[in-house]
This record gives C-alpha cells, sequence and structure tokens, in this order.
C-alpha cells in the first residue's frame, strides 16, 4: 500500500536573631505599626524558602532543540524542580495543534509554559534562507522582552511571584547569557546539536588562525588538520556547510565562531550525549568547558525515569507535524530487520530531481522501505501528479509513504533494519539506542560532520553527503540491508549496550544528571 499523508503540520523571623538586640526591637515595631507593608514581605520570604528550586528553561526555537529540551524539562520535573518551559509564540502554536503539551504537564504542579515574541512576522518561514534572520531577531527583539520578564518579577500560574533561581538556555542564544549575568541568575548552556559539530566551531578561531578555512582551492577531500581529535579522518566537506562560502563576513561564521568563549561564560555546560560516544571529544571540549554534564541519550534518559515510576501515562510527542501511525501498521506486517527507515527530518528539502533520484535508487534496491515526505519536503506540487509507473508499483509492493511518523516508535521497530538520515542529533542518538545503522544525507550546519563520525568515527553506517544519484542510493541501501549487514548490525548493537547501560544507576549519563540536579539545588 503507498499512502502519501496530508496532515501535518522564606526570610524567616529566627534569622532576626543575627542582627543586635536594638535592631530587632526596631524592627519588631516596624512591624506591628506597619503590618500591612512588612508582613507581606515576610510571607512572601518565607513562602519562598519553602518552594524548590525554580528553574526557566529556553530552548532554541526549533524542532530538534524544543523535542530534547521537553525531555531535560520532564526529567526535572521527575527530580522536584519547579520548571517554567518558554518557547517563543510561533513554536507554542505548533505545539498546541499537533501535541498533548497541554496534558502530558499536568501531573506536575509545579511547570509551566510561558510564551515570548521572536520578534518575526506570523508568515515568516524561519527556515531555508530565511533561517538567520530569526537568530538576528531573538537578539534584538527578544532580548529586552527576555530581560523585562527575569527582572519586572516572574509570575507561577497560582498568580503569586516567583523567582528564578537559575536558566537552561541553549548557548548559541548569547543573549540570555548577556541578561542571566547581569542581572545575577546563574545560568547554564544546553547545546542539542552533537558535541562533534561543537567543537568545530570552537575550533572555527583556530581554523582560521591556521590558514585552513577559508579554503584555498575547491578540492573538498582535503584532510583538516585544525580540530584536535578528528585529524585522522576530517575533511573540508565534513566541516559544516556555511564553511564552503569561504566568506569570514558570512552570518553563520559570525555567529558559530564566538561559540567557544559564549558557552565558556556559563556555569555549565549541558550536552545530549553520553561518555561511551564522545568521550574523546569531550575530554578536547572540556579544555574550553571545564564544567559539562553529558547527560543523554535524553530520549531514553526520560523513558527510563518513565518506567521507574510506573508511569501510565500514554506516549507523548513534541512534534511540531501531525504524526500519521498507520505506518506502525504496516511494519508490524514485515519481516525483522528488512525495512529501511527514511527521514530526512523536519527542514530539510528536495528538488524534483532529488527526489526522483533518490525514489529511484529505493524501489531498484528492492528493498522494503518506510519514507516520510513531509508536504513541504519537494518544491512544488506537481511532483505528486507525475509519479513514474514504475514506482508507484515498486512503492505499492515494498514501500510506504507517510507525511511524519512516530520516528522513535519506528526506530524502535523490529522490523526496521536500518536507518537513511538527514543526521540530525536528536535522530542519531535515538538510532544509536536502538542500534540501528545508518546511511546519511546531511542537509545543513551539524548534520555535515556528523555524517562523517558516523561512518569513519564510530563505524555506524556509511556516508552519502554531496551526492545524489539513483545507482548510489541503491548501493548504499544494498550494502546496509543486505552486504554489510551483519558487520553494521553488530557494531549497532554494541553501541545501543553503551547507550542504555550509561543510563542505569552508576552510569556515566545516569551520575551525571544527579550531579546537575544537585548543582541547581545548590543556588536555591
Amino acid at each position: 500500500m503507498m499512502l502519501i499523508s496530508t496532515n501535518l503540520t522564606n526570610i524567616s523571623f529566627p534569622l532576626i536573631t543575627q542582627v543586635s538586640q536594638k535592631k530587632t526591637i526596631n524592627l519588631r515595631s516596624k512591624i506591628s505599626t506597619n503590618q500591612t507593608t512588612i508582613l507581606p514581605f515576610f510571607n512572601q520570604k518565607m513562602d519562598q524558602e519553602s518552594l524548590p528550586p525554580h528553574v526557566l528553561i529556553f530552548p532554541l526555537p526549533l524542532q530538534g532543540p524544543v523535542n530534547s529540551t521537553f525531555k531535560l524539562a520532564e526529567l526535572l520535573c521527575f527530580s522536584g524542580l519547579d520548571i517554567t518551559f518558554l518557547l517563543t509564540e510561533n513554536i507554542h502554536n505548533r505545539l498546541i495543534s499537533h501535541t498533548n503539551i497541554n496534558s502530558r504537564f499536568e501531573r506536575f504542579p509545579g511547570f509551566q509554559i510561558k510564551t515570548i515574541s521572536d520578534g518575526l512576522p506570523q508568515d515568516h518561514p524561519r527556515k531555508g534562507s530565511k533561517y538567520m534572520e530569526l537568530f538576528d531577531s531573538l537578539k534584538s527583539k527578544t532580548k529586552p522582552l527576555f530581560k523585562d520578564m527575569l527582572t519586572s518579577g516572574w509570575l507561577s500560574s497560582d498568580g503569586k511571584r516567583r523567582e528564578v533561581s537559575c536558566i537552561i538556555a541553549d548557548g548559541v542564544l548569547g543573549f540570555t547569557c548577556d541578561v542571566a549575568n547581569e542581572i545575577g541568575i546563574p545560568i547554564f548552556s544546553i547545546r542539542t546539536i552533537s558535541p562533534c559539530c561543537l567543537w568545530i566551531f570552537f575550533c572555527l578561531p583556530q581554523l582560521i588562525e591556521s590558514g585552513e578555512y577559508p579554503f584555498k582551492d575547491d578540492d573538498l577531500d582535503e584532510p583538516i588538520k585544525s580540530v584536535p581529535g578528528a585529524e585522522t579522518f576530517l575533511r573540508r566537506r565534513d566541516l559544516p556547510d556555511f564553511c564552503r562560502t569561504g566568506d569570514l563576513t558570512d552570518s553563520n561564521v559570525q555567529l558559530y565562531k564566538t561559540e567557544g568563549q559564549e558557552n565558556s561564560r556559563a556555569y555549565g555546560l549541558i550536552l545530549n550525549t553520553f561518555e561511551e560516544l564522545d568521550g574523546n571529544l569531550l575530554s578536547q571540549m572540556r579544555n574550553v568547558c571545564p564544567n559539562i554534564y553529558p547527560i543523554g541519550p535524553l530520549h531514553a534518559h526520560l523513558k527510563n525515569k518513565l518506567s521507574e515510576e510506573n508511569n501510565s501515562m500514554p506516549p507523548s510527542s513534541n512534534s511540531l507535524f501531525e504524526e500519521d501511525k498507520s505506518c506502525i501498521n504496516w511494519l508490524n506486517n514485515q519481516l525483522p530487520n528488512s525495512v529501511i527507515y527514511v527521514s530526512f527530518g523536519s527542514i530539510a528539502t528536495m528538488t524534483k530531481e532529488q527526489l526522483m533520484e533518490f525514489w529511484y535508487g529505493l524501489v531498484n534496491s528492492k528493498q522494503r522501505f518506510l519514507w516520510v515526505i513531509r508536504l513541504d519536503s519537494v518544491a512544488g506540487d506537481d511532483w505528486k501528479n507525475k509519479i513514474p509507473v514504475e514506482l508507484a508499483e515498486g512503492t505499492k509492493e515494498r514501500g510506504y509513504i507517510v507525511g511524519w511518523a512516530p520516528q522513535e516508535e519506528v526506530l524502535a521497530h523490529p522490523s526496521v533494519g536500518g536507518f537513511w538520515t538527514h543526521c540530525g542529533w536528536n535522530s542519531i542518538l535515538e538510532t544509536v539506542y536502538e542500534g540501528k545503522p545508518m546511511i546519511c544525507w546531511p542537509y545543513f550546519m551539524d548534520q555535515q560532520v556528523n555524517s562523517r563520525f558516523v561512518e569513519a568515527a564510530w563505524k555506524l553506517g556509511l556516508d552519502m553527503k554531496d551526492t545524489c544519484d539513483r545507482e548510489i542510493v541503491e548501493k548504499m541501501v544494498k550494502d546496509l540491508m543486505m552486504v554489510r549487514k551483519d558487520e553494521f548490525l553488530e557494531r549497532a548493537n554494541q553501541m545501543s549496550k553503551f547507550a542504555k547501560k550509561c543510563l542505569v544507576e552508576g552510569g556515566s549519563s545516569y551520575s551525571n544528571f544527579e550531579r546537575l540536579v544537585n548543582d541547581i539545588k545548590s543556588f536555591k
């Protein structure tokens, strides 16, 4: 069956004894003569002292960061912290439309969502060539709103003033650190991109100083030697895509070359990874940011916690698109490890020509496939009415196409034997945890770096960047699902065991999360 979905879219009185007896008498006199002004102050402070620490979380307003940061928020709620989750209005509206976000956190009375404007018009696409405009607007228009929120007093959901104990904000939102440091609130940075790409950002000034960037010619296979820990396999083509412009004034270069400096200003850096996967790079990164909390994979960390709590809540979603769960029924009818799952994430787009090359490659591989094609994945709509007969028939026989899928559930399904992915970091961690090998077709930003690490550093799959040819697609699908299937599955299963072990008591991510919670509580 072939389906193309159209649905997406407290100061207390004992403390007075610490001052002199005369001052104590005077203070009590003030209380008795002006109770209407003084007592509310004391009552308010007493209330504040009796409450848990209050953490404000501000993710980068994109699908991946919002998704993983919500999981962190839920974990912190289980640890007894009060959370205010700050979303841009645009992201909040999309979550309301497609998720159970209103009911999901009802069991946590200390959780609330607040919204803030990103300063862009409602119809702004916030992606593609317009992506960087989001950062400009956040810095110029959202920053003063954010400061006003924190300095004018924060209202909790019951209408009482609630002070913020600390902030967790995406490290690329440097203005949050400006505001936090200015008004004296401790702040943690969280980066939901891969540590390997973040390390590239940290090394950008070094790349420029060494003369390796900008590139001196067009040879994208030239090795890169100025990134410690990756000297043996990194190439020019494996750097973030914006590096190919060779323009030092490029807005991306200007934004990301200060990452090391910006993230080191925070009290600590929270990363969605685990020591067994990224230990070599983490040891390098600690030279810049000594206090790092690798607590991932976050999606699995939360699943473990829900299991510990015997939680009966239905599965939750942070998706900005409506999920088509009919694909699970289709997967239920397939053989183990027989299906390659294909999805290029929430932002990547294809031309009609790329779509056709990918499609022919999949059909010609004779492998079963589940493919996510968002409504906005392909430029124009005319391709839907011009599907070649052989593709339609091949898809009907061996494929299933949906507009959006419940990805964690799909990757955990025994019928899925591999993932053809855009290499977004959440997708990689979900795949690693489930022990599935990958084919990588990166679209932008950290994905270019991730795909190289998948193939060359972790040996978990094949890197197909910078190619779009049906014969190459066919060969890689066959290699992953047939020719080298046992090799890739063995390596993927080994890394999956590490990912699971780090999340149990005594494991690296389990211990790092406990340390994070204890550090947050120390700020109260």
